[in-house]
Formats: C-alpha cells, sequence, structure tokens
C-alpha cells in the first residue's frame, strides 16, 4: 500500500509527464470519458484471447459487469472516468481461474482419511462421514470456507458436485462467484436423498428453483459415476437434462477398478459404455478421465465433452496419469480442476497447473509438451470453453463478463521476470493473488476478502472439525 505522500508525488509526476504508467491515479481517470464502475490495470494484462495479446502497462474498462475495452492503460484513462480503480504497480491483470471440478463443502473433510485407494478412501471412509455428519449446516460452512480459499488462490468459477445444492447456491450467490452447481445422483442413501429416483427429482426441482435467479449460477445435474449408477438410471439422469436443457457434470473412467467394472458390467470401458446409451447426446462435463482408451479419445472430441484434468488428486490416490497430450492433440476439450478438499487436500489452481504441466513432461519424457501457454489457457479460457461457458468468460475481451484477478509479481520468486507467461505458471502461487474481481464486483482487494466474514466461518470450521473429530474418534475406540 502507498502512502498518501506517495500517492500525492506519483499523481504530480505522472501529470506533469501527461502520460499514466501502470498505477492509475484517481485525478487521471476523472477526464472527460465516459462513466464507469472499475478500472483493473497492471504492468501487464494477459488477455488470454486467441491471439495470445498481453499488454503492457495495461487496463481493462469495466461497466455493469461485462468488459467495455482492454489496452494500453494511457488510452483507458483517456476514454473512461472510473468510480473504482485497481491499481496495477507490480501487479499483472489476467483471466481468473476455472476451476473445473470440485466438491466445495467437503473442505470440511480435509485430510479426514489419506493414503487410501479411491474405492476404499470412498467406500469405508467418505460415504459413511457424508452420511454422518453432512447437513445444510454442513454445506453451508463448508462451501463458505471453499469459496474463502478458492477467492483467495484467484478461481473466479467453480463446476461443484455435492449435496444440498440449493444451500450451495445460497453461499455462491453471497460471496459473488461464478459457479454451475451439480445436485448429486447417487444409488444409495445419501445425505439429502434415498435412492437415484429420489435424487433425480429432487436434482430436477433445484434446477427449476434456480434457473434464472442468479446469473452466475447455472444449476445442472450430477451424476456420480457408472459404478454407482446402472445404465438405466444414466439414462434417466441424462434424458431428465435433456428436458431441462442443462448440462452434466460427472465422473468418467477416473481408475483402475472403474475401468475394470466397467468392462465386467456392460462388456466395454467406460466412455464406450456412455456413448452406447447416447449420454454425450447433450452437454457433458468429463471430471479426471484418467484411463480413455485410443479408440475413446475421438468419442470425447466428436462429442464435445469436456474433459476435467485433476494430476493432484489422480495422483494422491494413485488413479492414474491422464493422457492429457493426446486428448488436446485430438481435439478434446481439457480443463483442469482441483477435486475435493478430502482428497487433494486444497483448492490451489496455481498447483494444478504445474502439476499438470511437469507430469505430462516426465510421463512423456518431452520437455517441450504442455508448454506454460497450453496449461495457463488450460485454467482459463480454454477450462471456460469445457464447462461450456466459453462465450461469456475464462479470457478478457470485450463483451465478456469481468472475471479478472491481479497477480502481485514483486515478491523474490518473481524476481527477475523474463517472461510473464511462464512465470505465471512456473512461480507463481496463491498467495501471490492480490485482488479477484467477478461480474465487475470485487471480491478481494490487495488480499482483504470482502464478501465473506472469513472470522466467523473460520470458527465456525473449527467447532464443526472439533465435533467431527470426537465422533470419529469415539467410534474408533468402540468395541
Amino acid at each position: 500500500m502507498k502512502t498518501i505522500s506517495h500517492c500525492f508525488i506519483y499523481i504530480l509526476i505522472a501529470l506533469s509527464l501527461g502520460a499514466c504508467g501502470s498505477i492509475p491515479a484517481p485525478e487521471a481517470a476523472a477526464g472527460n470519458g465516459s462513466q464507469i464502475d472499475l478500472v483493473v490495470s497492471g504492468d501487464y494484462v494477459v488477455s488470454m484471447d486467441e491471439a495470445g495479446t498481453v499488454y503492457e502497462n495495461g487496463a481493462v474498462a469495466i461497466d455493469d459487469g461485462l468488459i467495455l475495452a482492454i489496452g494500453p492503460a494511457r488510452d483507458i484513462l483517456a476514454n473512461y472516468r472510473a468510480a473504482k480503480i485497481l491499481d496495477g504497480e507490480h501487479r499483472i491483470v489476467m483471466p481468473g481461474l476455472i476451476n473445473g471440478h470440485s466438491h466445495a463443502a467437503m473442505t470440511l473433510l480435509r485430510g479426514v482419511a489419506d493414503d487410501l485407494a479411491l474405492m476404499d478412501w470412498l467406500n469405508n471412509y467418505i460415504f459413511p462421514a457424508e452420511v454422518e455428519f453432512v447437513d445444510s449446516e454442513f454445506v453451508r460452512i463448508g462451501t463458505e470456507l471453499a469459496c474463502w480459499e478458492m477467492i483467495r488462490g484467484g478461481t473466479t468459477t467453480f463446476v461443484d458436485m455435492y449435496y444440498y445444492p440449493d444451500t450451495i447456491a445460497e453461499v455462491i450467490d453471497r460471496c459473488g462467484m461464478r459457479a454451475m452447481i451439480s445436485a448429486t445422483v447417487i444409488d444409495q442413501r445419501s445425505p439429502d436423498a434415498e435412492n437415484a429416483d429420489d435424487s433425480i427429482r429432487k436434482g430436477i426441482a433445484f434446477i427449476q428453483r434456480w434457473r434464472g435467479k442468479s446469473e452466475r449460477i447455472t444449476p445442472i445435474l450430477g451424476p456420480h459415476a457408472n459404478y454407482t449408477l446402472n445404465a438405466e438410471q444414466l439414462r434417466a439422469t441424462r434424458e431428465a437434462a435433456m428436458k431441462l436443457g442443462a448440462p452434466i457434470s460427472i465422473h468418467i473412467s477416473e481408475s483402475p477398478f472403474e475401468l475394470q467394472y466397467s468392462k465386467d458390467t456392460y462388456g466395454m470401458p467406460s466412455i464406450q459404455m456412455y456413448e452406447s446409451i447416447g449420454f454425450f447426446e447433450g452437454p457433458t462435463i468429463a471430471a479426471h478421465v484418467v484411463w480413455p482408451t485410443k479408440e475413446e479419445i475421438p468419442i470425447l472430441a466428436e462429442r464435445k465433452v469436456g474433459v476435467i484434468h485433476n494430476p493432484t488428486s489422480n495422483m494422491k490416490i494413485a488413479s492414474g496419469i491422464s493422457p492429457v497430450a493426446e486428448m488436446l492433440a485430438a481435439g478434446v476439450r481439457v480443463g483442469l480442476g482441483t477435486d475435493g478438499a478430502a482428497s487433494n487436500n486444497d483448492l490451489d489452481m496455481w498447483e494444478e497447473m504445474r502439476l499438470a504441466s511437469l507430469l505430462q513432461k516426465v510421463d512423456r519424457m518431452d520437455p517441450e509438451v504442455m508448454s506454460a501457454t497450453t496449461v495457463l489457457t488450460m485454467a482459463t479460457r480454454g477450462g471456460a470453453t469445457a464447462i461450456g461457458l466459453g462465450d461469456i468468460t475464462g479470457s478478457l475481451e470485450v463483451g465478456k463478463h469481468a472475471d479478472l484477478i491481479q497477480v502481485a509479481f514483486d515478491d523474490v520468486h518473481h524476481i527477475p521476470t523474463y517472461n510473464v507467461i511462464s512465470h505465471l505458471l512456473y512461480v507463481t502461487d496463491e498467495q501471490d493473488v492480490a485482488s479477484v474481481v467477478v461480474d465487475g464486483h470485487v471480491l478481494m482487494e490487495e488480499g482483504e476478502i470482502l464478501t465473506i466474514d472469513t472470522k466467523r466461518v473460520a470458527v465456525e470450521s473449527k467447532a464443526l472439525a472439533a465435533r467431527i473429530q470426537a465422533a470419529l474418534k469415539q467410534r474408533n475406540q468402540s468395541p
């Protein structure tokens, strides 16, 4: 933060030179241009458009939630008078990150069961814990905690799949993020439904309640997987989604267990099985996709399935290494996600980006694969396209919604900076995110979360975690 005298000196210098650098002064913005809501400036503005445009000493003009202009700060400040300006000294402006797969409320189960195989982790720890502990209050607190963590790390849009979706939507509506919220469909007793039919009924009602209620929230259906739902139930879920015009988010081809289960049960691997029942007829967001066959990858491309790569979770549960490079080469739409904090154990998209790049390089023994630009695209514009929101977010372009972040690059690990794209991928971490804007509203400014009572959420989260820990300890001590 600059002192008052520092600001005053800067303004005098800027005015005397007749120039506006990367730090826009309020006086410079108060010219004869149009009145707008916000200007966000930076030493660099990384647009992530298809041309890869990067502006030095740039700025973004924002009004009514939309990007009006992007370009040199001098031009932006000459043409617009902003009610608020976010300074750009030592800041990189870029699109907010897109987390394509999460279970937000599972932040409250962070670390409750680690170092386990997927099915052991699910069946013996997570599913039982959810039935015992998860209710609407759990989901409220856990989702608030997740929104706090994601905003802090520069995520502006995420795809969620969990229980009590109305509660999730209410939290996200208050915190100001953009999200696609999946009503979970699973054929077993869950915290908010008795079985698959009950899940579908409740999911349809959720979509009907929330459609059009908030421009930032897209209600969708979230069938869990083809080993927790049979073919008829999966088909019924897709039919319901088609009638509603809603996308679907689902776990697909995640683990060796699922691959073998699909072959044993359906006589074919997972992706072929979904194709055989017409599941890909509507928009599909497919999480993980670790084990697609060579024959299945073209299906994903042809059906425009959005694949969400979750490198940390895949590695931690030893699900395998997804052939991301092959899918990208085949024209598959691929984004990135964190999965839930119970299997990650954080919601840090910068870590996902680095691991996505490095894991493919060492797996293929090719240092040129998965370049910084490629992976940064997966976390922004490419991720938005994968989840079906590419027309409104994911890049800084005129007419798109103003979902963007400022990244500080004056800490020691950013010195020197030769290539801003390289630094964003291989150096930046979540603590470098300074400010976050979604739909033109500032959610975090210079590290201060503005839309969440973080002290209250911390107290409530710790209290709930203490109750869970006590219950688990008592259960483990029982004969």
